[in-house]
């Protein structure tokens, strides 16, 4: 039994910035696994990609996460080209694709949470979702519904199934820009209360300044202080899988915290968190948790 199980592509991303440009890989189930595995959460992660980018699949190993690669002849890259200092604007390609998922030749699992961590539409189908809700507490995040490929160039389509589906939900994860595509309102408290009533059983909406939950009929918020944004790519499904591994054995306020802390702590370096659950403490009481 896994405490989180976690399914997505990685990603080789090329990511262009005013001063430099990086390559490397990434994708959500690599930032989400090991912030979640160093929170001290037992950890599988199910995901596709050629053979050839298997060793790239380690930095997961690496943290005690249990990884199942699915065969796929290719692997799924993207090129994101910031356009702005602050990193929250940019132009999304996708260069090539992983094969997409299927409940019909999907491995055996047991876990008290599933976590659905795509990146475009299409590779986790909707099915998915009552589908594993069935199985365990489920955790998806929107920019898997919403971001859209048409002849490579990003575009966010709305969630049509939105009203029937997300009743299925434990943990709905949305940035400020999917919360207003999903409800049309550029409030984000406003907007993340309106998709819990949708819903969802808890609710958890990044943005550049701050972290934000509604859960338990309350709304929960706790700063990010990084000292710099080298490491910004993964913030939000950073974010996300910290709250879900604290949620474990913790309430929603001390969750809030906890994330907003580690992804701090995570934006200061590129690549996935690296630092501990000490650490992480440490920053809570830095950025006002007390408890």
């Amino acid at each position: 039994m896994k405490d989180i199980t976690m399914v997505g592509h990685i990603s080789r991303d090329i990511m262009i910035y005013e001063e430099e440009t990086q390559r490397f890989t990434g994708g959500p189930v690599i930032y989400s696994s090991v912030a979640a595995a160093r929170s001290g959460a037992r950890v599988q992660v199910i995901t596709a990609c050629s053979e050839e980018d298997d060793r790239s699949l380690d930095v997961m190993r690496d943290n005690g996460v249990d990884v199942v690669r699915l065969e796929s002849e290719t692997s799924t890259s993207i090129e994101n080209i910031y356009l702005s200092a602050d990193r929250e604007r940019r132009k999304v390609t996708l260069l090539s694709q992983a094969v997409p998922f299927s409940t019909e030749n999907f491995p055996e699992t047991e876990s008290r949470i599933y976590h659905l961590a795509g990146l475009f539409r299409g590779e986790i189908p909707d099915d998915f979702i009552p589908y594993f809700a069935a199985k365990g507490r489920l955790g998806i995040d929107a920019q898997g519904l919403l971001r859209c490929s048409e002849e490579g160039k990003l575009l966010f389509r709305n969630w049509e199934n939105m009203d029937d589906l997300m009743p299925h939900v434990s943990f709905f994860k949305v940035d400020a820009a999917e919360a207003e595509i999903l409800t049309g309102l550029n409030n984000r408290e406003e907007a993340a209360k309106v998709l819990a009533g949708k819903g969802a059983d808890e609710v958890v909406l990044t943005h550049n300044n701050e972290v934000l939950v509604v859960a338990e009929g309350k709304v929960f918020r706790a700063p990010y202080n990084p000292s710099n944004l080298s490491g910004r790519t993964g913030r939000g499904d950073t974010t996300f899988a910290a709250y879900m591994a604290r949620r474990l054995s913790a309430g929603p306020e001390e969750s809030t915290y906890y994330a907003a802390a580690l992804c701090s702590i995570k934006m200061e370096q590129p690549g996935p968190f690296s630092g501990t659950e000490e650490d992480v403490y440490k920053r809570m009481e830095a950025i006002g948790f007390r408890a």
